[in-house]
């Protein structure tokens, strides 16, 4: 087997909402997969304002090992200020978003690293997604519907793996509070040209705690932020071309 393609540096972080039963074991598994593809690496634990002993755990793991870094959040405020604050926090040249419910495999990365540095954003696509039918069939519709009203082809939009170039999030304001922000993060990429590329990725079950991406709040507000979203990307596209 050849070896995996090494990146210059790479950030990871886990928006984390009660996650007490999975942050020790997600964070062991990047610590143990990272040095695979770079030599330099943080694993970023982001404490969405849980009520568990997520937080307390994960300031465990960062007292343990320098390469541990978390960020806590006094109050819940939601997947979009979990993902917005892991960017901020983020310092190496490439930057990884992953799922704090241990969803993801981090061997994974390796599937994407091939792909850098030709592309600014490698996208996982989940091959087998391992939710609930009534989830799967919620996420092809609301990934439709981004491609009907922003153009985006990503085929799995929502899907919390992904390997961005950290120069191309750099001073990129992001607005959306729930689930929605992964529909925003890469509408606002592609307006900025990000070269995108989807590669397959493993989905597993979640092992313990419990899914809030299907609940009725959520949805709402991902419905809300979206046409907020496309109006905002409207207008900023008829005011490019009267200028032009």
């Amino acid at each position: 087997m050849s070896s995996p393609t090494r990146l210059p540096g790479l950030s990871v972080f886990l928006p984390s909402h009660n996650e007490e039963g999975n942050v020790e074991r997600v964070v062991g598994s990047y610590l143990k997969e990272l040095p695979r593809v770079t030599d330099d690496y943080e694993v970023i634990v982001v404490d969405d304002g849980s009520r568990d002993r997520t937080g307390a755990i994960a300031d465990r793991l960062a007292s343990a090992d320098s390469h541990v870094k978390v960020v806590h959040h006094q109050v819940n405020r939601g997947y979009g200020g979990a993902v917005i604050s892991g960017i901020r926090a983020a310092t190496k040249p490439y930057v990884l978003l992953c799922d704090g419910d241990g969803q993801f495999d981090p061997a994974d990365i390796e599937l994407m690293t091939p792909f850098v540095p030709e592309y600014d954003v490698v996208a996982g696509r989940r091959a087998s997604r391992a939710d609930p039918l009534m989830r799967r069939v919620n996420g092809a519709a609301w990934s439709g519907l981004v491609r009907i009203l922003l153009g985006i082809t990503i085929t799995d939009i929502d899907c919390g793996f992904k390997l961005f170039k950290r120069d191309k999030l750099d001073g990129m304001e992001l607005r959306a509070h729930g689930a929605m922000i992964s529909t925003e993060l890469m509408a606002r990429l592609a307006g900025r040209g990000a070269k995108v590329k989807e590669v397959d990725v493993r989905h597993l079950p979640r092992l313990t705690g419990e899914q809030s991406g299907a609940s009725l709040k959520v949805v709402m507000r991902a419905f809300k932020e979206l046409v907020t979203l496309y109006r905002e990307l409207k207008a900023e596209r008829q005011a490019g071309e009267s200028k032009s």
